[in-house]
């Protein structure tokens, strides 16, 4: 999953949001109660993600807000039980 914002110490903080942000490397406290979202909660791949950016210090960084599930994964897992329960009761 890619992402728009670069971790640097060298260069400014700068955001141009959403195609670019340059943010410090480290959090600071200011952090703690000065951070706002930017935009909407984004999908990509099976992830829900939002960016969160300290109006004090500019640090930034892409909150995971959700991993969706595989629906792929999930039917061939149910296929499974499925066969795996039948199974079980022909058996008895």
């Amino acid at each position: 999953m890619s992402t728009i914002v670069t971790y640097t110490d060298a260069e400014p903080t700068y955001g141009q949001f959403p195609q670019r942000i340059i943010s410090l490397t480290p959090s600071r406290p200011c952090c703690l109660s000065s951070i706002e979202d930017l935009g909407r909660v984004r999908r990509e791949e099976r992830y829900e993600y939002a960016y969160r950016r300290c109006r004090t210090c500019g640090f930034t960084v892409r909150l995971i807000v959700r991993h969706l599930p595989d629906q792929v994964r999930i039917a061939d897992v149910r296929k499974l039980f499925t066969t795996l329960i039948g199974r079980g009761l022909a058996g008895a």
